[in-house]
């Protein structure tokens, strides 16, 4: 007995194993669905900062070491008032009051926040015998003119204006950083209710002519959780149209109920297996489950087509038991090994190490894996025995379908010449295509506001307004100077070279201002000479050094409680990948060609110093880029690479896996063109849609291949196998791809600007994989094996 004859012994005696204990399967089945949908229903949402870190990165290793300069975790409450002047008493009142509650938002490190109301906020100013300094606000503070007066002089002496209060005096901002531990309960702090408070500061502080403008990594996840309920809704309308679709195929009720009813139990099951793990769902991982069900679909619709087939194709028994167990055992193995290829495919992402990708990898992984169940076992399950009313009507009117073959007949002309030809000269064209415009998708942000939601959302325009009110923008990077303890009252080298850097980092396109310990050194050393601009340098007695720093305390942020470390504030205009990677550019050029003086032990000599990458927001997001840079060369390889060894064991034929494989690689390769085309960036959440793609893509090329193989194995020509595959199987992929392509294509009203994308990006990647399979595969066929002509 062959290798062949042994499968199929094998897969009979699993599929007479399987159908004789159906009703104790489809119990157990049952019973573990309640218990999964439990589990599921207990399933929350799990949004972290640092999670979305590369923490293994260099640029993190600073940002984790020197946790007191992080500043990337920050909320900014801006009040700005109407009238275009916030000397009032009504918008002191509010601020006053604002500045107070955001003191006990959850998760608020108190000794961060800054504000004019706030202590660590001061004025110093030179008078007769020196300096005289105090808070911003006045003791006596008393609402009035004069008192107004004294505190916008107040505002201009301590170099607030553009940082804590808006350059044409309309409004100030709160600055707070965030902790990841809420120091009260010792647990992680929940961003959606910190996001919620915010709001309702908004809420109770805005109107009577003021506005409140809230931004920060807490504000963003809570928008994007907000918003995200609406993908509930657009996953049911997905559902819907795939169901109304599925009866227009079906004809029948029960067969468009079973396929949606088993894809549904896999996201169950999804959810239940993630509680389970101890996990929750990221925000940003929330489109993952309608990927799972959109994949069982696919699967889903193939086993319905087999069955039914197998109804048309032996009149006489018109069994749907019979039916249901050839679909099962024609379809186990190309089922196992495209969701193998799927499930390892999706593992793959999990070597980045990012955990918020790390999430999405196990997500998708389990959900594809119980697929395997749900689609393959389930559904035959359901499918075996189903009575059938009118059975010879309904098998009439598949047979009537089955030999409408003028749009088959056609297709497979692929098969051969000349369309065989056209076809691979035009994707050969589209290679150069897709390579030559996706080398201009950018890598992180491509535009200026916050990427997952709409340009026009209340998010992107109160980062819109800060920016154009304060001087300095949202986005920060901090590069960490390091040197010996002291060096800042003791070295006159030490603080010149940290002068020299950021003088350099100021005259960077896209650099708004740089703040340093050195520059405020100078400030105050030319106020202590009746602030004459000739004494504004850095002094080389120690003594002067001193006195022009004793008043600078680590609270400002500018450097740490020995002097052994101080942060250089770079404020860019935006968060753009250009504007992040001309900065790093700059500090890394800088870097090599002033490198610091180290001992025998490979410790800083004294007046060295050493510039490290990088916190901030925009720091982090330059490590973030950095890493889905690394990161996409290997994922496609691996990915790749899964598919094509599974393909290789599956089918054992080079030119079989090439055919396969070519199209879901010229399907890549557009994806990124058309990024590129939209302007959409490669970053954390964008990364893994390329091994979606191809989890998505490589179904339908191993369903179709299979049934083609197993034809030419009979001795049939391609032409005439490709048609008779194309009428089976290839129906089933056509009806697929534009299913579920419909449902992904309503996404683009969705009011997350990253699903409106992401269903853009699968809408195009269903079709053009299905074009890929059904023209380009049987093209590549005909060329890569001559002998089945």
């Amino acid at each position: 007995m062959n290798t062949k004859q042994n499968k199929t012994t094998r897969t009979e005696s699993l599929a007479n194993g399987l159908f004789g204990h159906k009703k104790l399967l489809l119990g157990l089945l049952f019973i573990t669905t309640l218990v999964m949908a439990w589990f599921a229903s207990q399933l929350k949402v799990d949004a972290g900062f640092e999670k979305q870190l590369p923490l293994n990165h260099e640029y993190m290793k600073t940002f984790m070491e020197h946790t007191e300069f992080r500043g990337a975790n920050r909320i900014l409450v801006a009040l700005m008032d109407d009238s275009g002047d916030m000397f009032n008493d009504d918008f002191f009142e509010k601020f006053e009051q604002l500045t107070d509650e955001v003191y006990y938002v959850t998760g608020v490190y108190r000794p961060s926040v800054k504000s004019i109301f706030t202590p660590n906020v001061r004025f110093v100013e030179v008078v007769e015998d020196g300096f005289a300094g105090g808070n911003v606000i006045p003791s006596d503070y008393v609402p009035g003119p004069e008192m107004f007066k004294t505190i916008r002089a107040n505002i201009v002496k301590a170099g607030i204006v553009g940082r804590l209060v808006a350059e044409d005096f309309n409004g100030a901002m709160i600055w707070a950083d965030l902790q990841e531990i809420n120091p009260e309960t010792g647990e992680k702090i929940d961003y959606q209710k910190v996001a919620g408070e915010l709001e309702a500061l908004r809420q109770k502080y805005e109107g009577d002519g003021q506005t409140v403008h809230i931004i920060g990594f807490a504000k963003v996840i809570g928008d994007v959780a907000a918003g995200a309920k609406s993908v509930l809704y657009f996953f049911a309308l997905a559902i819907l149209i795939t169901a109304l679709l599925m009866f227009w195929y079906s004809k029948n009720w029960k067969l468009t109920l079973y396929p949606i009813l088993c894809s549904l139990v896999a996201v169950i099951w999804q959810m239940g297996a993630l509680k389970l793990m101890g996990m929750g769902i990221d925000p940003m991982n929330i489109l993952t489950p309608f990927l799972i069900f959109a994949i069982g679909v696919s699967h889903g619709v193939q086993m319905i087509s087999r069955w039914t087939n197998d109804l048309v194709q032996h009149p006489a028994e018109k069994d749907t038991r019979h039916a249901a167990k050839a679909a099962f055992m024609a379809l186990l193995v190309p089922g196992m090994i495209a969701l193998l290829s799927d499930t390892i495919g999706f593992a793959t992402i999990y070597f980045i190490n990012i955990e918020i990708i790390q999430e999405l990898a196990i997500t998708a992984t389990v959900g594809v894996a119980l697929i395997i169940i749900t689609n393959l076992i389930l559904l035959p399950l359901l499918l075996y025995g189903m009575k059938i009313k009118n059975m010879d009507e309904f098998v009439a009117k598949f047979e009537a379908k089955q030999n409408k073959t003028k749009v088959w007949d056609s297709l497979s002309n692929f098969a051969k010449n000349p369309l065989a030809t056209t076809a691979v000269v035009i994707a050969i064209v589209l290679f150069v295509f897709g390579y030559y415009k996706g080398e201009q998708m950018q890598i992180g942000d491509s535009e200026a506001g916050v990427p997952e939601l709409r340009a026009d959302s209340r998010y992107n325009r109160d980062a819109m307004t800060i920016s154009d009110e304060f001087s300095l923008g949202v986005d920060m990077i901090n590069v960490i100077a390091e040197t010996t303890p002291s060096a800042c009252t003791e070295s006159y080298q030490v603080m010149n070279t940290i002068d020299n850097f950021a003088w350099n980092m100021e005259n960077i396109q896209g650099v708004q201002q740089v703040i340093t310990l050195a520059d405020i050194s100078k400030i105050i050393t030319a106020g202590w000479n009746e602030g004459n601009p000739k004494w504004r340098e850095i002094s080389r007695n120690n003594y002067v050094m001193r006195q022009s720093l004793s008043g600078i305390d680590t609270s400002s942020g500018l450097l740490n409680r020995d002097c052994s470390v101080m942060p250089v504030t770079i404020f860019t205009e935006d968060h753009k990948a250009t504007t992040i990677n001309r900065v790093v550019d700059a500090v890394n050029a800088y870097q090599q060609a002033h490198p610091p003086e180290l001992n025998e032990s490979g410790e800083l000599t004294e007046g060295a110093v050493r510039f490290r990458l990088a916190t901030g927001n925009a720091g982090v997001m330059a490590a973030t880029n950095d890493v889905v840079k690394g990161a996409q060369m290997p994922m496609l390889i691996m990915v790749y690479g899964a598919v094509i060894l599974l393909c290789l064991i599956t089918f054992r034929s080079i030119a079989g896996t090439l055919s396969i494989v070519i199209p879901l690689a010229l399907v890549s390769l557009l994806a990124y063109a058309l990024m590129a085309f939209l302007g959409i960036g490669l970053k954390v959440n964008t990364l893994p849609v390329v091994a979606l793609g191809v989890g998505i893509g490589v179904d339908y090329g191993i369903y179709i291949f299979s049934r083609l193989q197993n034809l030419l194995n009979k001795g049939m020509s391609l032409v005439d196998a490709y048609r008779d595959t194309l009428r089976l199987t290839g129906k089933a992929v056509l009806f697929t791809a534009l299913t579920l392509g419909i449902g992904v294509g309503t996404w683009i009203f969705s009011e997350l600007q990253f699903q409106a994308d992401m269903g853009i990006l699968l809408a195009f990647m269903f079709i053009v994989n299905m074009i890929g399979a059904l023209l380009l595969l049987p093209a590549l066929a005909y060329w890569l094996m001559p002998k089945a002509r």
